[in-house]
């Protein structure tokens, strides 16, 4: 059985771009809840920095978040936050250790 992963994305919205860097992440989570595999898609912003976005994800696999990452919406996604972005995302993937 294959081992899940977690992730953590964070996103920075350039200076006067949170509002439509939020719609757009938010537009990600619907689709991205249905792709096979998906365990968690849960959107956070930061208390102290409305500027920050971060994901918490779940998956069944590395395998099928590889899927998820090959998505049309994702693709989409990437292409779309490049204009709304400060600098770009930081992605960790995480083996959980403990229950």
């Amino acid at each position: 059985m294959a081992e899940s992963v977690s992730v953590v994305a964070r996103f920075r919205a350039d200076e006067g771009m949170e509002r439509q860097l939020k719609e757009l992440l938010l537009s990600l989570i619907e689709p991205s809840r249905s792709d096979k595999g998906c365990i968690r898609y849960d959107l956070h912003q930061s208390y102290d920095d409305p500027a920050v976005f971060v994901f918490y994800e779940t998956w069944e696999s590395k395998e099928l978040l590889g899927e998820h990452s090959a998505t049309p919406h994702v693709r989409q996604f990437r292409v779309q936050a490049k204009a709304l972005l400060a600098e770009p995302p930081e992605v960790i993937l995480l083996t959980k250790i403990s229950s």
